[in-house]
């Protein structure tokens, strides 16, 4: 039986003495070193694989280069033995994969990371060193990914993502009850409960720490229930390896106890199944199988082969690994902001911090509209340019209107007002009923099809858009969140009388635009949006969520340290 799993000893490089007690928390401001198994990770396999390739296609000239005999046996341990040079060739072996060893373990050696008061800090290389700074007031989201490979280790990665582009610290790997804890503590860390705690009179204390004084320790923390499912009871016997390996396969990725039941919505999974089966992509894939057949029979096999099997091909691996990692997907609220959590075999979740949610589209397929399905899709500072940035910024693949509805109220607290809700189901269902300004009739010119479900609603914190005929949208902005408002008029519109509005927030996926509106109703607006966002942005605590505990809405930030530049109290006009 292994002992349970605790947090590394780490004592800075050239210290003597015995060590210390480790330390209860990683976030205690010194270095600490990652999973011992990290270089086999994050590119140990790959590398095993890549020699084996080479060695298996290049074996005759290694047999000619290393033993010289290029018209012998062309299996190396036969050449080898027939030489009488097997000792040497094992000695070559042995040579190498000790250098691999070594390799490996210099580089996690020097591959460490710190998280301080107010930065998380990583440092790597052997050759060529990278030192990376994710300051805490730019925190967006704290992601932790678990490969299954990695789940086998008891290993995962997490991920700091700060605002920027390509600024995202990335842990990978730690150890799985050691990453939980982490994302807690830098939690506490970025959301001000210390500076909340210190001004409440209860001082920072200082705790035992290796190689020197005492860090500051962190304040009980509303969400330190998170770890708790992965972390060692006291009163419980330790578990050996293979049981807690089989505890993290089956723990759900969210704890039921860090949120409401009815905060949580899930995906059924012949609901994930049919949404794709009704998405472009499958449909797409049914069109090549089709032009397939046709190419088998008329004789054009190369072109098949080599042209649209390979795009079928990626077609079914898309629908696969988003049907594979939608799976056991949930979003719910907790106290350090909304997680959403997915995937079957490799698993991640992401903890999206108040303030950090810059722009929201609810849109829907025409293929959904009789089942009655809607996803949702963010603009979240620092993802536009993430190889991830689809998964990312997916904060629903496929729901109901009522699902909808429900995250909506998760990501901006706003919205859960009974006001709200009747704009948002108006929105959802037809714009005419309610609470929207629409489009004038000549905007028919601007927008045959899509003038009559054309129009801006307004909230206490928000704009709503909707737009879309065929493919229906709905877009909140929240004001804290607006960057600059833009409204513009080209011939043609000026002719009919409309404008343009355009809200414009973060680089992402979502648009927020109004194609046509009334002219003096669109300046109105635009003035209104203006001063509005300005106001938001000035009151807006956000970016330190528990150092004021009024602050409740997950409406963004009015900070440009946390990613968003803050309005400066002007719109654009826009006019040839």
């Amino acid at each position: 039986m292994s002992a349970p799993l605790e947090p590394r000893d780490e004592r800075p490089e050239g210290s003597a003495g015995p060590a210390a007690a480790p330390s209860a928390s990683l976030a205690d401001g010194e270095w600490h070193r990652l999973h011992p198994a990290t270089p086999l990770l994050r590119g140990g396999i790959a590398f095993v694989a890549v020699v084996g390739f080479l060695l298996a296609n290049l074996r005759e000239r290694i047999v000619e280069l290393v033993l010289g005999s290029p018209d012998g046996p062309t299996d190396p341990l036969d050449a080898a033995y027939q030489n009488g040079q097997l000792g040497w060739a094992g000695l070559i072996v042995a040579a190498a994969l000790v250098a691999g060893v070594v390799l490996f373990f210099f580089s996690w050696r020097v591959h460490t990371f710190r998280v301080g008061d107010d930065v998380v800090e990583v440092r790597s290389g052997i050759l060529f060193r990278t030192h990376r700074r994710a300051p805490l007031d730019r925190i967006q989201g704290v992601a932790i990914a678990r490969p299954l490979f990695a789940r086998l280790f008891g290993a995962a990665k997490l991920d700091v993502s700060v605002a920027g582009q390509d600024a995202k610290v990335q842990l990978a790997y730690l150890r799985s009850a050691d990453a939980d804890r982490l994302r807690v503590d830098v939690l506490a860390l970025a959301s001000g409960a210390r500076a909340a705690e210190s001004r409440r009179g209860a001082g920072p204390t200082e705790t035992a720490s290796s190689g020197g004084p005492g860090a500051t320790a962190l304040p009980p923390s509303p969400s330190s229930v998170e770890a708790a499912p992965l972390a060692p009871e006291p009163s419980v016997a330790p578990r050996g390896v293979l049981e807690t390996r089989m505890r993290e396969f089956m723990a759900p990725e969210l704890d039921p106890s860090t949120a409401p039941p009815e905060s949580v919505v899930r995906i059924p999974p012949g609901r994930l199944a049919g949404s794709l089966l009704l998405s472009g992509r499958t449909l797409v894939g049914l069109a090549l199988v089709a032009v397939i057949v046709w190419l088998v029979t008329t004789d054009r096999l190369g072109f098949a082969v080599f042209v649209v099997l390979p795009m079928l091909l990626a077609s079914v691996g898309y629908v696969y690994n988003r049907f594979t990692r939608s799976l056991r997907y949930s979003i719910a609220g907790t106290p350090d902001g909304v997680r959403i959590g997915y995937g079957l075999l490799s698993t991640s979740n992401d903890t999206l911090p108040p303030g950090r949610i810059h722009a929201i589209e609810v849109h829907q397929p025409l293929l959904w509209r009789l089942a009655g399905w809607w996803a949702i899709r963010i603009d979240r500072a620092g993802a536009a340019g993430e190889g991830s940035a689809q998964a990312s910024t997916t904060m629903l693949p496929v729901g109901t209107a009522g699902d909808a509805t429900r995250v909506l109220s998760l990501l901006l607290p706003g919205l859960a007002a009974e006001e709200t809700r009747r704009i948002l189901d108006a929105g959802l269902d037809d714009p005419r009923a309610g609470g929207f300004v629409t489009a004038p009739p000549r905007a028919r010119w601007v927008r045959p099809l899509a003038w009559r479900t054309t129009g801006f609603a307004e909230t206490t914190d928000a704009v709503v858009l909707r737009t879309g005929f065929l493919w229906r949208r709905l877009v909140v902005v929240p004001l804290a969140r607006v960057q600059s408002v833009r409204i513009e008029q080209g011939p043609w519109r000026r002719m009919l009388g409309l404008v343009g509005l355009d809200v414009q927030t973060v680089a992402g996926p979502v648009h927020a635009q109004l194609p046509a509106a009334e002219r003096a109703v669109g300046e109105a607006a635009f003035a209104r949006w203006s001063a509005a966002a300005v106001a938001a942005a000035a009151a807006d605590r956000t970016h330190r969520w528990r150092a004021h505990p009024s602050t409740g809405s997950a409406s963004g930030p009015g900070r440009d340290g946390d990613g968003g530049a803050s309005p400066s109290g002007a719109g654009e006009r826009m006019e040839p």
